[in-house]
């Protein structure tokens, strides 16, 4: 999801996806197999302007020659209405991706509409054990990011506070999923997954907050340098405590009985 969208769409939502999905099944033709839209349209919370339109399209084939002949329903798609461009998968792929894409997954099984075809992700296994470990490697990429960032941009305040808010709508996605590593279910809204998720892991949930406010409304109360520090440390601080709550030697790769 975008942190501000850009450009002015001439259709609404609803007629926009109707449009995309007509398209598609004129060009792809029976090489369709399903469009599912996710993310915060399929959850009701979508912000015309400001959030992106999540769309996931299922193909028999992806060879090249399929790829190239919808690609210009995508320019239509990204250029012309300004939306990120879908995701494309065959079922099989999809389904062999559940190991690496769990939370990708975990969310689209969540929150989706099956816009065309068949529910081809309802039934999709995810494996809890590499979920949690999927939560990590994110967040220490993450970490790591901001890290480079306040190194290359020391003393540049306006940097830094674009680059925190740009970073807070990934981080809440992860602020949820850490919620149901550790067993629960998620809640629903922005505040209380922070709310939750640093009480699980004691985490400063201030600095959170102030990234959240910094992402909805581009204010940023005191000095970046402090709030960039207390929303490192607070990344920290949830990382350290999925290692001492869920420690990796207990999440090993499930072996099968052929392995």
């Amino acid at each position: 999801m975008s942190d501000q969208k850009r450009g002015h769409n001439t259709l609404s939502t609803d007629a926009k996806l109707a449009e995309f999905v007509n398209r598609m099944k004129e060009i792809a033709a029976t090489n369709l197999e399903a469009i599912i839209l996710y993310g915060s349209a399929a959850r009701g919370d979508f912000r015309p302007n400001h959030s992106d339109l999540n769309v996931l399209c299922v193909l028999g084939s992806l060879h090249v020659e399929e790829l190239a002949r919808v690609s210009t329903v995508v320019r239509w798609w990204c250029v012309e209405q300004n939306e990120s461009p879908p995701l494309f998968f065959t079922e099989q792929e999809l389904r062999q991706s559940a190991d690496v894409f769990s939370i990708e997954i975990l969310d689209m099984q969540s929150s989706r509409r099956v816009l065309y075809g068949t529910d081809v992700i309802g039934d999709i296994k995810v494996p809890m054990n590499l979920h949690r470990l999927q939560i990590e490697h994110d967040l220490r990429t993450v970490v790591l990011k901001l890290r480079q960032h306040c190194v290359r941009a020391a003393g540049n305040a306006k940097e830094l506070t674009l680059v925190l808010r740009k970073s807070f709508s990934g981080v809440l996605v992860l602020l949820r999923h850490v919620v149901v590593a550790f067993g629960e279910e998620s809640p629903m809204s922005s505040s209380d997954i922070i709310g939750r998720a640093a009480s699980l892991t004691e985490s400063n949930a201030s600095a959170f907050y102030a990234a959240l406010k910094l992402r909805e409304t581009g204010e940023l109360h005191g000095e970046i340098g402090p709030t960039f520090n207390a929303y490192l440390s607070a990344l920290e601080k949830v990382i350290g405590a999925l290692d001492h709550h869920i420690p990796k030697q207990e999440w090993r790769r499930v072996k099968t009985a052929n392995s």
